[in-house]
């Protein structure tokens, strides 16, 4: 299964909103079977493909980030939602944040855990009211960071992804 079925079922757990499951056929013709289970302010999402490959998505305002090794929560910072995503033997986590620091700040604090764990920074941009960076290792390990200016601090959008290739 590409990852373009984790963007396609993320959107199909958005629209749902509720328990259930089904299949649906993927571009490549393969067929998918989708599991959701939502109970509060917590959604999980399961799909299996014909080739085997399980994905699980868990996402909401009460799932706790797992991050990482090497990757923290930003000190102080307020989490809004989580998404943890797992793919046989790979994961990911997307966090969503407020902060009273600047974007420089939590792009700043990323970056330097993102350098840590070994992951080469390929592209960095900053504007006068956000700060976004993001690389990549050899194995495919991979990172975001994307923080923008509000009132009285910053929001981000961090992602990082182990063994999702």
């Amino acid at each position: 299964m590409r990852m373009i079925v984790v963007l396609a079922g993320a959107g199909l757990l958005a629209a749902c909103g509720g328990p259930g499951e089904g299949s649906f056929t993927n571009e490549d013709g393969e067929t998918v079977d989708y599991d959701i289970d939502s109970s509060g302010e917590e959604s999980t999402f399961t799909m299996r493909g014909d080739d085997g490959e399980e994905i699980e998505i868990n996402t909401g305002t009460s799932v706790e980030a797992d991050l990482p090794g090497g990757f923290t929560l930003y000190p102080g910072a307020t989490v809004v939602s989580t998404s943890n995503v797992s793919v046989n033997e790979g994961k990911g986590t997307i966090v969503f944040m407020t902060s009273s620091d600047s974007p420089a700040e939590l792009a700043d604090f990323y970056k330097a855990q993102a350098e840590a764990a070994g992951i080469a920074i390929n592209m960095e941009n900053t504007s006068a009211t956000s700060k976004m960076i993001a690389g990549q290792n050899e194995a495919g390990d991979s990172f975001t960071i994307s923080a923008n200016a509000t009132d009285g601090g910053s929001s981000a959008q961090l992602m990082v992804g182990v063994d999702l290739q």
